[in-house]
């Protein structure tokens, strides 16, 4: 595996320091095997950092907040890198994780394959 850019490493660090509300939110419901499965945030792959990523099943977790509005185009070229390395993504606004933190934690089991 190639090395990891440092300067990703550090700016990975600090967005794991400011993250969005969603962010923060899935967090709590993520951490310490949550869902049965250990998910790290803020993940440098590649040349791009994932919010989340849970390795054992090869998932990508993105939270996109209002800034993603205007990087649709950025996200599809991302998606298409991680899906040709294997990974599944999954992609949800910031506000669904807000107001349907359940919803959004059930797709993650279904798409994980995981007993509810």
């Amino acid at each position: 595996m190639p090395k990891q850019d440092p300067e990703l490493t550090v700016f990975a660090r600090d967005m794991r320091k400011d993250p969005t509300k969603g962010e923060n939110e899935l967090w709590w419901s993520l951490r310490g095997r949550g869902l049965g499965v250990k998910f790290r945030r803020q993940v440098p792959i590649g040349t791009y950092i994932a919010d989340f990523a849970c390795f054992s099943h090869r998932t990508i977790l993105e939270v996109d907040g209002v800034t993603h509005d205007f990087q649709e185009i950025n996200d599809q070229r991302r998606d298409r890198w991680f899906r040709s390395k294997g990974w599944t993504v999954i992609r949800g606004w910031d506000d669904d994780v807000l107001e349907n933190r359940d919803g959004v934690l059930e797709l993650i089991r279904t798409t994980l394959g995981l007993e509810p």
